[in-house]
């Protein structure tokens, strides 16, 4: 990778994206330094403009961007981080510097909850509850749930679709899991079909 660090005073700004639900969080700046301090550390580094210096992201607060893959931009002066945060990115303690209504990508942070319930279970947890009740229990509640968002798209309140939908995309997000077949799989498959 052949970043072009000279076209605007040494520095080239630096797109942050949850790497899970795609979010952007955040926007800095790099110079040379700071890329090779990032790439060596594994924690994204930028070089504070404000401070003059170089600067890892959550040094104070423990909220650090741990680097899951770096991307440049067709004109080698802009990057794209994919990263995992560690807590809250933004320094007034929101998710992202960006002020969005809801997170549009939340059945990405869903699936990574439902991923996390299986490798750390938690006792009482509805997921653990399922995963105990086998791969047939899983799918039977799929079915239940697609037949009742059937019943509530054709009889009942937009409020009663919308809450049906919604068991039915978690227990369709359980049973995805249960079988190993990541939401990243069925995005591709998805994108795939479409000409």
């Amino acid at each position: 990778m052949t970043i072009d660090f000279s076209k605007s005073d040494g520095l080239v700004p630096v797109v942050i994206q949850d790497e899970q639900t795609l979010e952007v969080l955040m926007l800095g700046y790099m110079n040379e330094e700071a890329f090779q301090k990032t790439q060596s550390e594994g924690k994204v580094t930028f070089f504070s403009r404000t401070k003059n210096r170089l600067w890892t992201k959550g040094e104070e607060s423990g909220n650090f961007l741990f680097v899951s893959s770096t991307h440049i931009d067709c004109d080698n002066d802009t990057l794209l981080i994919k990263a995992s945060p560690v807590g809250p990115t933004c320094h007034t303690g929101s998710r992202s510097c960006f002020k969005t209504e809801y997170n549009q990508n939340f059945i990405f942070k869903l699936s990574e909850i439902i991923n996390d319930r299986y490798k750390n279970p938690v006792e009482g947890s509805y997921v653990n509850r399922l995963r105990e009740k086998g791969l047939n229990k899983i799918a039977q509640k799929v079915g239940e749930e697609g037949v009742e968002t059937v019943i509530a798209a054709l009889n009942e309140t937009e409020n009663d679709l919308i809450n049906e939908a919604s068991d039915l995309v978690f227990h369709l997000l359980v049973l995805l899991k249960e079988k190993n077949v990541s939401l990243e799989t069925i995005a591709r498959n998805l994108e795939s079909r479409h000409k």
